[in-house]
């Protein structure tokens, strides 16, 4: 049993719990939706790294933008995009957040701030410090919060953005998601310098590596990164050390890494931890998880059927938002 557990309360462990479990189960059904043809296109699952997502989004407003990778799905979740738009998207249906025009990869939801899914490594950087920069200018106390993965850390948009976020003290909030991989790499096979908080400290930024497996590691960090840069502390960078145990994307074979390495860590998963600790601190019962198991499984399914009896978009507009006219909406 860990301090940060004994000390969370048993609202606040269920409340986690049921956000990381909506997050695994939304992803399960996605691959074996996936796998009968119904979602199609380019799908990167996130099953393991769900406590980033849910601690981090717990410490912003939602004033706050967010810039994600194509590993978008639990970020949009987390962040209050509801789960059957998320899912009509997987689908490619009008009712998606992006009208079915961007998939699985390219999520957005201007109601929540939430600027995508970007199919581009790195290419979020420069999005998250333009962001940022307008609220300086603006003189809005929002901030703007990017989610990349290591791989993105090869990138010159990586050393560009917080090059320019530390110059101009900008409010940004950079989280790296390193799961050691990359896409089918190891990352000390690609990168001499395998700690991405140190590269944030080059830049000047306050850099911290944080567990990504321990949701409460990941809220605190996020809680004291989100403080100093609303208080004028310029950018923040926190690597969060993670593990995707599923393959990189649904066309991976996995050829990398071996099942007994991903078998141990899915001993370690943030879900599995927090169970374990939680029972261990009397914070709840195995009839609470299998409660709050049932009833992400249900939001699951109603996603599913409110996507299945949705309608395509009209062949009539697919020329919509193509290009700008005058007088659209």
């Amino acid at each position: 049993m860990s301090v940060r557990t004994a000390r969370a309360g048993r609202e606040r462990v269920l409340g986690l719990l049921a956000a990381m479990l909506r997050i695994r189960q939304f992803e399960e059904t996605c691959a074996r939706l996936y796998g009968e043809g119904k979602i199609r296109g380019f799908v990167h699952l996130c099953n393991g790294e769900e406590a980033v997502a849910v601690g981090v989004m717990a410490t912003l407003g939602p004033g706050d933008a967010i810039v994600s990778t194509y590993r978008e799905h639990g970020h949009a979740l987390a962040r209050g995009i509801p789960m059957d738009a998320v899912m009509a998207e997987m689908y490619g249906k009008a009712t998606g957040c992006s009208r079915g025009r961007g998939g699985s990869m390219h999520l957005f939801d201007a109601a929540t701030r939430f600027y995508g899914g970007n199919a581009i490594v790195g290419g979020g950087l420069p999005l998250a410090v333009g962001l940022a920069l307008a609220e300086k200018m603006q003189g809005r106390k929002g901030l703007a919060a990017c989610f990349f993965g290591e791989g993105a850390a090869a990138e010159g948009e990586f050393h560009e953005s917080l090059n320019l976020a530390a110059l101009w003290r900008l409010p940004v909030l950079f989280i790296c998601e390193n799961n050691l991989y990359a896409m089918g790499t190891a990352l000390e096979r690609s990168q001499s310098q395998t700690s991405i908080a140190a590269r944030g400290a080059a830049y000047g930024l306050p850099s911290e590596a944080v567990s990504g497996m321990d949701v409460f590691a990941v809220a605190e960090a996020a809680g004291r990164a989100v403080a100093s840069i609303r208080n004028g502390g310029g950018p923040v960078l926190l690597e969060m050390c993670t593990y995707r145990l599923r393959a990189h994307s649904m066309f991976d074979a996995q050829l990398y890494r071996d099942k007994a390495e991903v078998e141990a860590w899915q001993k370690r998963g943030p879900i599995v931890s927090l169970t374990t600790r939680a029972k261990a601190a009397a914070l709840m019962t195995e009839e609470d998880y299998q409660r709050l198991l049932a009833a992400a499984d249900a939001e699951v399914d109603e996603a599913v059927r409110f996507a299945e009896d949705s309608p395509w978009e009209p062949a009539a507009d697919l020329g919509r938002f193509v290009y700008a006219e005058a007088g659209s909406p």
